[in-house]
């Protein structure tokens, strides 16, 4: 038998809705509060930021919501993407478990976010903006807005978190051969930014404070709203493409997955492989394990509190409930950007909380020796964010050797790492610290939490 396994589906096979799993929760989703009132906030509340096709995403109930046209026949570009059943993988870790993959790798961007750049820059469109604000960790999100406003004409700026500006100037080459403009964060562009530098002139940056200069650049133009790459329900939903279509890959594996496992920083791409899933589990289908990896040096679902808390470091955003770590809480520098993140998805953090999920954390090192094992056998260098969905699924195909069990593992390999090879140079070269965050300083972020938080 080939070594080579690979799923493939036609265009037909594309998504034609995205799948919200809010349809399907036994209990609902608290809402998110206005920080000055403390009571839910209204379509009226988000439309500074938000197109409103996109604000009633965010608050729909329906199990089902169309793709439109223009979307999906941008998707075709690159969807539906390759499933690939890891025997070399496999025969290496000597397990009797069987492994699969999502490669989100082949869009344009190499990651899975043109997933829902794609959607948030067509409705923008269509409501008349030309130019978008957002930020970026280690750049795949950036890099995805900005091809996504090149296709519809959009301006976009993109404030990069400064360690990982530093850390990969090709992404930022990416975003300007886009079009866009790339800053990094923290800047003296915007209030939120100098308060930052002010207090500390060398900060290396977080997403909260990146979102927090992107936010007040979209609340203070009229022709310019917000985009997020992670952590909304619009945004989470989007990628449930990803999951849908593994979902028929398996089928024509004649499989069904025992574990699916997802990196988590915001959430996004973890929903997008997982929600369908546990959308059929929730509807009486087979009891899947879901595990979601994180940093052990940004340990939100691990060691973050479940409370209310701002989005962003400079309290520009609404209140929402989800596992975070403190909106004032600024990570140690690693080489997953796209994880540094204080905060969780509230979905995420929701069905953690419902027992819907487990959580684990790694650290840097440990994730790049399973990248590089990963690499040897299947050919395919990891971003360092997916490494951590690579150890997590070599782990569970451990598990399964010592326990004799013939389990399916499924997992998003959510992007490549051909713009991160100084992580491995540094890796190589013994240079890639294993940093701890410091427990002083989360349990002050933690004490600042929102008063809302206690109820």
């Amino acid at each position: 038998m080939s070594d080579t396994v690979k799923y493939l589906l036609d265009e037909k096979d594309i998504p034609t809705h995205w799948y919200n799993i809010m349809a399907d929760l036994p209990e609902p989703l608290a809402p998110p509060l206005h920080p000055g009132t403390g009571q839910p906030i209204g379509p009226e509340d988000l439309a500074p930021l938000f197109p409103m096709e996109l604000i009633k995403q965010e608050v729909s109930a329906e199990r089902e919501i169309v793709i439109p046209d223009e979307v999906r026949d941008i998707y075709k570009q690159w969807r539906p993407t390759p499933m690939f059943r890891a025997r070399r993988l496999e025969r290496a870790l000597d397990t009797p478990a069987k492994i699969y993959y999502k490669y989100e790798g082949v869009s344009p961007a190499g990651s899975h976010k043109p997933n829902t750049a794609i959607a948030q820059a067509y409705y923008n469109k269509a409501e008349g903006i030309t130019k978008l604000s957002t930020e970026t960790g280690a750049g795949q999100w950036g890099s995805s807005l900005a091809f996504a406003g090149a296709l519809f004409g959009l301006e976009v700026d993109v404030y990069m978190v400064k360690v990982s500006f530093q850390q990969k100037p090709y992404r930022k080459a990416l975003m300007e051969s886009y079009g866009a403009r790339c800053v990094a964060s923290p800047s003296d562009e915007t209030e939120a930014g100098r308060a930052i530098l002010q207090d500390s002139p060398n900060s290396a940056g977080s997403l909260g404070i990146a979102i927090s200069e992107a936010v007040e650049i979209a609340a203070t133009r009229d022709d310019t709203k917000y985009s997020l790459g992670s952590v909304l329900n619009h945004v989470l939903m989007h990628q449930t493409v990803v999951g849908q279509e593994a979902v028929k890959q398996l089928e024509m594996a004649g499989d069904y997955p025992d574990v699916v496992v997802g990196c988590t920083g915001g959430g996004s791409n973890f929903a997008g492989i997982t929600f369908p899933f546990l959308g059929e589990k929730l509807r009486g289908g087979k009891d899947v394990k879901v595990i979601a990896v994180e940093p052990a040096a940004c340990p939100t679902l691990t060691r973050g509190k479940y409370a209310y808390d701002f989005g962003d470091t400079g309290h520009l955003t609404p209140l929402v409930k989800m596992h975070t770590l403190g909106s004032t809480f600024i990570p140690p520098g690693f080489h997953a950007g796209g994880l540094r993140y204080h905060g969780m998805a509230p979905l995420v953090s929701h069905v953690q909380e419902l027992d819907l999920i487990s959580s684990r954390a790694y650290h840097q090192t440990e994730c790049f020796a399973a990248g590089i094992q990963f690499a040897h056998e299947e050919g395919i260098l990891p971003a360092p964010e997916a490494n951590h969905a690579v150890k997590g699924a070599i782990d569970e195909a451990l598990r399964c050797k010592e326990e004799g069990k013939s389990e399916t593992i499924l997992f998003n390999l959510c992007g490549h790492g051909h713009f991160d090879m100084q992580a491995y140079m540094d890796y190589f070269a013994g240079n890639l610290e294993d940093r701890n965050y410091d427990e002083g300083e989360l349990a002050m972020a933690l004490a600042g939490l929102p008063s809302v938080a206690a109820e």
